[in-house]
């Protein structure tokens, strides 16, 4: 496969990514807390805020994914929430700890931020050749 194709596909199965839980947090932000038996925050909009913010970069990462070198100046805004979430997480991990269900969402992140640096990369060269 060319690497457009894998630079499509990779930014698709973001959209997807971030869509599923951004629709899981908002539409039932009580449920991931109950099924992983943790404390839920004293109010859901704490939850629904960043889960609605997660459909808005699941809307932007489909759009890389359909012109990947087109949209290539939106990833570094991909990385950066990538990261984002990924500091956060690893920081009161390595720190105090935080409860499991957050910790293999961190593990993604912070794979598919080294996959969009990756990305970033070879669609830049790409649109430097045509």
């Amino acid at each position: 496969m060319r690497p457009l194709k894998w630079i499509s596909l990779l930014f698709a199965l973001a959209a997807l990514y971030d869509g599923v839980f951004g629709l899981l947090f908002l539409a039932a932000p009580g449920y991931p807390f109950q099924l992983f038996g943790v404390a839920p925050p004293n109010h859901m909009g704490y939850v629904q805020f960043p889960a609605a913010l997660l459909l808005i970069f699941g809307l932007m990462f489909a759009a890389i994914a359909s012109d990947p070198v087109g949209n290539r100046k939106l990833i570094p805004y991909g990385i950066l929430l990538k990261l984002a979430y990924c500091g956060v997480t690893f920081s009161y991990w390595f720190s105090t700890d935080i409860p499991n269900m957050w910790k293999p969402l961190a593990v993604t992140d912070v794979v598919m931020a080294v996959l969009f640096a990756w990305a970033y990369v070879v669609v830049c060269s790409r649109a430097k050749e045509a």
